[in-house]
């Protein structure tokens, strides 16, 4: 099962709205197959173990199948992978979770047990949740799982009171942003990020560094770009934003569509205090199963306040800025200890010269 975990990551960049699943094949005590979900509308990780098995010249009749997820029952883009394993005749399947999705949710396995094959779940579920927190929590939350990204000095600063902000994070920090974005199904900012920067919020091929060898230009998945524009500031001067260079994977969100504007999809949302839940509703709704967030100190705040935020991906530059500079996050004043926002360390890694550390909510960290 190990094995197939460390395949299905290889999906990480190109497989939403799909899950990463990962299959591995064993017959006689050898493998004979190994396969991994690529894309969505291709084919599944059991049809391509099977088929990696086949092209070596071996049959899955008696075999154990290792899967990640369990496998679909019903009829998609691709055919049905409980099915195929049915006819194929394998002995057993090893499943490490149920999949979560009401089209499937027990009845992959209820159609290999029909057919007289032996199911075990639970192995290594753990770590097969954490190949999808983005697609477990839009079907089981019904949002989609939300990082943000902060970056600033050591006392948490962000820009200099007059504005300058470039740079204060390494080189290095910025790939592995671009890495992050490369691995997130939409990017989420503001109509104010967008026109203070003029940024395209995109994935450079060329910023991914050790990423680029793995992965193609031409098939990479550029991530949606959900820009919440509430005031439709984005309809002045639109031409004039980078934004706009591929409007194929823009996406707006405000309080009435901006058909002038050239967007893929537009996301209507009434005016209320819900915007924010209404929005990741609408996204999940949308299939959209993880963001990341790039937007400034404002928005930050709002997000951390509505409890949208499930990782704090924080990128910290060895500099002091001082008192008069801008902060990193815009939450108001606390008069009480006791009613801070509490967060909890994952992980802590060097980036060149940078910190990098991961922070999931206080509440979170504790179950």
């Amino acid at each position: 099962m190990a094995k197939a975990i460390a395949l299905a990551k290889r999906g990480r960049y190109t497989t939403a709205p799909n899950p990463n699943v990962g299959c591995v094949l064993v017959k006689d005590g050898q493998i004979i197959g190994k396969g991994y979900h690529r894309k969505a509308g291709e084919g599944h990780a059991e049809v391509n173990a099977a088929a990696d098995a086949k092209q070596r010249g071996f049959s899955l009749k008696g075999a154990s199948c290792y899967v990640t997820l369990e496998p679909c029952s019903h009829v998609g883009r691709t055919p049905a992978c409980a099915t195929m394993l049915v006819e194929q005749q394998v002995a057993e399947v090893v499943i490490a979770m149920v999949d979560p999705n009401p089209q499937v949710a027990g009845r992959g396995i209820k159609r290999l047990e029909e057919a007289g094959i032996k199911v075990r779940t639970g192995l290594m579920e753990h770590s097969a949740r954490a190949l999808n927190p983005g697609f477990l929590s839009r079907v089981e939350r019904k949002r989609p799982f939300v990082r943000l990204k902060l970056a600033g000095s050591i006392d948490a600063k962000t820009a200099l009171a007059n504005g300058e902000s470039k740079w204060i994070t390494s080189a290095h920090s910025r790939s592995d942003v671009q890495r992050e974005r490369a691995a997130s199904h939409a990017i989420l900012s503001t109509s104010t990020t967008v026109i203070r920067d003029n940024a395209s919020l995109n994935v450079r091929f060329n910023e991914l560094g050790s990423l680029a060898k793995q992965l193609d230009e031409t098939p990479l998945r550029q991530p949606l770009r959900v820009i919440i524009d509430r005031k439709q500031r984005l309809a002045e001067a639109a031409q004039d934003f980078n934004i706009y260079k591929n409007s194929e994977s823009l996406w707006l969100a405000g309080h009435q569509s901006q058909t002038q504007l050239p967007a893929a999809k537009q996301l209507v949302i009434e005016d209320t205090p819900n915007f924010l839940p209404q929005l990741m509703q609408q996204l999940a709704e949308a299939e959209v199963n993880d963001i990341w967030v790039e937007a400034g100190a404002n928005f930050a705040a709002a997000l951390i306040q509505a409890n949208l935020v499930d990782q704090l991906i924080c990128y910290q530059a060895g500099l002091l800025m001082g008192a008069d500079a801008h902060s990193l996050v815009g939450l108001e004043g606390y008069q009480s200890m006791s009613a801070l926002n509490s967060w909890q360390c994952l992980e802590t890694r060097r980036i060149g010269p940078d910190i990098k550390t991961i922070w999931i909510p206080q509440a979170q960290g504790a179950h």
